[in-house]
């Protein structure tokens, strides 16, 4: 594989135990064999214009009182806080009032999964995905082909 794939969440991800029925979760693939503190260092180092679509979005939830600086934690990637870490999975991302929000970082034969999942607590929430999400992918995209190509550069 050497593009960027929609797939499956691995059956062994820790975020299968978060899904609920109403939940939003996507997963994209790439080849590499980065392990996923290295491949989240690449996917949450967002280019220019992935950091302009940030500003926007902190600019415009703050006026509804959600929240635009993810500081909490010591432990981070990019502005993600993490919440577990093994060698396979990193999981990160935080808790606001309109939703919950974590990315699963695995490595896992050979490849790199990146997994999005999203718990909307209302109908704030709700709209908010589905106003970031056309962004989302273009992101999610972007960034695992950034990891392989860094992959291919570091002989992986």
């Amino acid at each position: 594989m050497s593009k960027v794939v929609e797939t499956e969440l691995p059956s062994n991800s820790l975020l299968s135990d978060r899904i609920q029925q109403s939940d939003f979760i996507d997963c994209y693939a790439v080849q590499s064999n980065l392990s996923p503190r290295e491949a989240a260092e690449i996917i949450t180092d967002f280019p220019g214009w992935a950091r302009f679509l940030v500003s926007i979005r902190n600019s415009v939830v703050s006026k509804f009182g959600l929240s635009s600086d993810t500081s909490e934690g010591t432990d981070k990637t990019g502005f993600f806080p993490i919440e577990s870490e093994t060698d396979q999975e990193l999981i990160a991302g935080f808790n606001d009032k309109h939703l919950d929000f974590r990315i699963s970082v695995m490595s896992k034969d050979g490849q790199v999964f990146l997994s999005t999942w999203v718990h909307p607590h209302n109908l704030g929430g709700k709209i908010y995905l589905k106003t970031i999400l056309p962004f989302h992918v273009l992101i999610v995209r972007n960034a695992l082909a950034r990891v392989r190509t860094i992959s291919l550069f570091t002989n992986d």
